[in-house]
């Protein structure tokens, strides 16, 4: 019964092809998150600078639209029906940004300071939205899933998913004081979301090669203190250099793509 379980619960990662255990539904995870980000946006204070909240949604909007033209052109027209995208800025001098299952993504204006041009905004925004098209977060609820309840008692856990899901939902978004961060991914995902959020701005039409020169500027501003970004994200050398070699590869999707 177990094995069967694990079996149905395989996925694939969009881009990479990477196999993964996706033991929750979609709708419910969804529907996790959209819970989260409500109770988020309650207590947070909406930016009032109209220009750079236009930047946000122009810059995640063209993302969005890349995003969901990859999923349609390779056969995944089911996934598009998943997201319903908005992009809020939000008055917070952190230097940070996050994406829930579902595509609602929130940018806080101190990431502005370093993301000064909409291209590296798209840095930032492409790979949150990598995030939740590659169902990270429901790959760590999964995870966590197995942990807790272990494989002897794994069926008997996932025959009341709906009360597990809401038990693990608060570790997996990262709630309480660290809410909305989505805390953490693991150096897999977040090395995939850097490639498929690179693949993402090319096909939107910014240049992935920024993605580099961001990421080495963020570096840079860690002395002393890390920006919240950075905070559990690989933010060494081996970042930059794994997207050097992976840029080629995003461009050459982007081109076959056109």
């Amino acid at each position: 019964m177990v094995t069967c379980l694990l079996l149905s619960g395989c996925g694939a990662v969009p881009v990479t092809g990477r196999r993964q255990i996706l033991l929750v539904s979609d709708q419910e995870i969804f529907q996790a998150g959209l819970v989260q980000y409500k109770e988020y946006l309650s207590s947070a204070a909406i930016s009032s600078d109209p220009t750079s909240s236009a930047m946000v949604r122009n810059v995640g909007r063209k993302l969005a639209d890349a995003t969901e033209y990859y999923l349609k052109t390779n056969g995944l027209q089911t996934e598009v029906s998943n997201f319903a995208w908005e992009f809020n800025l939000v008055k917070d001098s952190q230097v940070n940004a996050f994406c829930m299952p579902g595509g609602k993504i929130v940018v806080y204006e101190g990431l502005l300071s370093v993301a000064q041009t909409e291209a590296e905004l798209a840095v930032v925004l492409g790979h949150e939205i990598a995030h939740a098209v590659a169902k990270h977060s429901n790959e760590r609820m999964s995870q966590q899933i197995l942990a807790q309840s272990g494989l002897a008692i794994l069926s008997s856990a996932l025959s009341e998913k709906s009360a597990v899901v809401r038990e693990t939902a608060t570790t997996v978004f990262g709630l309480g004081a660290q809410v909305g961060l989505m805390l953490p991914y693991s150096r897999r995902h977040e090395y995939e979301a850097d490639f498929m959020g690179v693949v993402f701005m090319e096909l939107a039409g910014y240049d992935s090669q920024t993605a580099v020169t961001f990421w080495e500027k963020m570096s840079s501003l860690g002395t002393g203190k890390v920006p919240e970004l950075l905070s559990t994200h690989p933010s060494d050398a081996k970042r930059v250099s794994n997207l050097k070699n992976k840029i080629p590869e995003a461009k050459e999707i982007a081109r076959n793509l056109r």
